[in-house]
């Protein structure tokens, strides 16, 4: 069978993946099981059922997927992108990806480790990075590891902005951390589950081992020159189409830099405000960054300052408590957060891993 051709197991975009799985081991990447011209998926003849497989799952977004880096096993994620319609993510990921800013500890863009020119397609190719996963699970369980997320979101966005980079899209879902909570791998369309689907992925606390939080998907952003302190850019709605100047007038064009501080904001409120309670200190700032006339949202540098000085003012037990998602707190739940605060104490684990600046 030609690995371009149908197969009755995969969709349309997954067949691209599959005939492209020689050229990208040649490359140093394997695809998964599921993506090899020789699959026979592993239910064939037996009464499992495609969804209960590890080879079974079809992965959420067409434009990406995960391997494993044959050098050294490390996974990683494949984004297939066509440069005729996103000429900038190419240039602005590498220029965050590219000494000294790739190893400035503010800078929290998704590294690029590589990219990839398909053959035979002038308009293609596949950026190759960590492979990162959902903020929001598993799910918050302090102050202090929210004002470690929020800390580590605030600093990322205002050093784009220092570099002159507007993001234009940094909603919740081109928010994502990286994997070291987790004591083993876990499947990447499945992320509750382990690698092999076979049960539940086994994780830390985030203030056992503190996650690292990025900016993903650079697909609509822009670099302008220092001495532009106005730049003006047509509404281009992304994920998140609730902006208000874009709701207003769609056609007006605006400067995204204090949109991208709504941007952020809104996500802030659906990550935390809309979820957990014990996280009322965000809303005053967040309320400034979603104000609905952009000239009165503070700059990234000023939200960060504000944040400093909420930060500030909490005490050691104030950052170790409870934050409980909304109307789930059960005495069970309740019970077991103070069972890992009495043990972060005893083993004098801090309740933040961000420091004031």
């Amino acid at each position: 069978m030609a690995t371009s051709a149908p197969h009755p197991h995969l969709s349309e975009y997954e067949v691209w993946w599959r005939s492209h799985y020689n050229f990208l081991k040649e490359k140093g990447y394997n695809l998964r099981s599921r993506y090899s011209p020789d699959w026979v998926p592993s239910w064939t003849n037996t009464n499992k059922i495609d969804i209960n497989c590890e080879d079974g799952i079809v992965p959420p977004h067409y434009l990406v997927l995960d391997a494993r880096r044959i050098q050294d096993g490390a996974r990683v994620s494949l984004k297939r992108i066509d440069v005729s319609r996103h000429p900038y993510e190419i240039e602005i990921g590498r220029y965050f990806s590219t000494p000294p800013l790739s190893i400035d500890p503010a800078n929290h863009c998704i590294p690029i480790y590589d990219v990839l020119e398909v053959p035979s397609d002038d308009h293609t190719v596949i950026l190759v990075m960590p492979l990162l996963r959902d903020v929001t699970n598993p799910s918050f369980d302090t102050v202090g590891e929210v004002v470690d997320c929020i800390h580590q979101l605030f600093e990322g966005l205002r050093f784009m902005h220092r570099h002159h980079v507007a993001h234009r899209d940094c909603m919740q879902l081109n928010i994502l951390m990286d994997g070291c909570m987790f004591t083993d791998g876990w499947h990447p369309s499945e992320q509750y589950m382990s690698e092999d689907l076979k049960r539940p992925a086994r994780h830390r606390t985030r203030m056992q081992s503190p996650p690292r939080y990025y900016f993903i998907d650079f697909g609509i952003s822009r670099k302008y020159e220092a001495s532009n302190t106005n730049p003006l850019e047509d509404p281009i709605f992304g994920g998140d189409k609730e902006v208000p100047e874009f709701k207003e007038d769609s056609f007006k064009p605006r400067n995204p830099f204090p949109t991208d501080v709504w941007y952020l904001g809104h996500a802030i409120q659906e990550i935390f405000l809309d979820r957990y309670s014990g996280v009322e200190f965000l809303n005053g700032l967040v309320s400034d960054m979603m104000h609905s006339d952009p000239a009165q949202r503070p700059t990234m540098d000023e939200v960060f300052s504000r944040f400093q000085v909420i930060r500030q003012g909490f005490s050691t037990w104030k950052l170790r408590s409870w934050v409980a998602p909304d109307g789930k707190i059960f005495s069970f739940d309740f019970l077991a957060h103070w069972a890992r605060r009495i043990q972060y104490i005893i083993r004098r684990i801090p309740p933040t891993h961000t420091s004031l600046s």
